[in-house]
């Protein structure tokens, strides 16, 4: 019977089976996110994407000892939820403004077991109290909103709003949470659209911390990348010969440039790299 469950087209579920009563609501999607783990989403509200999947990927794979974790600006939990899917033993606090998302990510971790592993605090990330200032964590998570409120078409669903738009805050404002919150050695890794980097690595030099690593990704093979993934550390944690190494050609800190993730190549087809990826955060190929 277990295998039946594990079974999804062809597939094996990975990791831990759960099998909890799953209690969805008329205005709610219970879906599948890694392994056996499932997420709760209002059908008309925000959902979980690919760039919460490539921000826990790239997190787990280049910070694999992480005992703490912060996830900013968390929203329904898919982050904090899929990265703690691959660090079992880690413990998660998550901060979010929006109680209506905090809600569903309750659910969530409820039908998922995950209970005992995480501290959920509603509230602004840019309000310093909401963490004691010795509580330090060595890993931190962040997937930013993307648009100013002026830009682009707000959506009539309220929680669509402040996951897409900097109701709450920008991308400067998760650099200098996460510079608060480090602890010593700590990494922060976030996704943020490539046409925009100068935004970020305006918050990165304002908060004291330096880029050591990015990868572009470009959903359809032959395209402009639309996003880009950062390794994010505090400047004083490295030495001072690092530095000139982790700037590019133009003097701008982008870290060492890894190539570009495809997420489709040019058939249409996942490609071989973004398939193996998905795997090893409890996805489908």
């Amino acid at each position: 019977m277990e295998n039946t469950h594990r079974q999804f087209k062809g597939w094996t579920k990975p990791g831990p089976l759960i099998e909890s009563v799953s209690e969805v609501e008329a205005d709610e999607t219970l879906d599948a996110l890694s392994g056996s783990y499932r997420i709760y989403q209002y059908a008309d509200g925000h959902r979980f994407s690919t760039d919460d999947l490539l921000v826990a990927w790239y997190a787990t794979s280049h910070s694999v000892r992480a005992e703490k974790v912060l996830d900013l600006g968390s929203g329904i939990g898919s982050v904090a939820m899929t990265t703690a899917w691959r660090l079992p033993n880690a413990k998660f606090t998550t901060i979010e403004a929006q109680e209506r998302s905090v809600r569903l990510a309750r659910k969530s971790l409820k039908h998922n077991e995950l209970e005992s592993r995480f501290t959920l605090i509603t509230g602004d990330m840019r309000d310093a109290t909401l963490l004691e200032s010795t509580e330090k964590f060595d890993l931190i998570t962040g997937s930013p909103p993307y648009f100013p409120l002026t830009d682009g078409v707000l959506s009539e669903h309220p929680q669509k709003v402040e996951c897409r738009f900097e109701a709450r805050g920008d991308v400067r404002d998760y650099c200098d949470a996460a510079a608060r919150n480090l602890a010593p050695g700590g990494m922060f890794f976030l996704v943020f659209p490539k046409n925009q980097e100068e935004r970020l690595l305006e918050g990165v030099l304002r908060a004291g911390l330096i880029i050591l690593r990015s990868r572009a990704v470009v959903f359809r093979e032959g395209e402009v990348p639309l996003l880009s993934l950062y390794q994010v550390g505090r400047l004083t944690d490295f030495p001072e010969k690092l530095s000139p190494k982790l700037f590019s050609v133009h003097s701008r800190n982008v870290g060492w440039e890894e190539p570009a993730l495809i997420i489709r190549a040019m058939n249409g087809e996942v490609h071989p790299e973004y398939s193996v990826a998905k795997l090893s955060i409890g996805f489908p190929p």
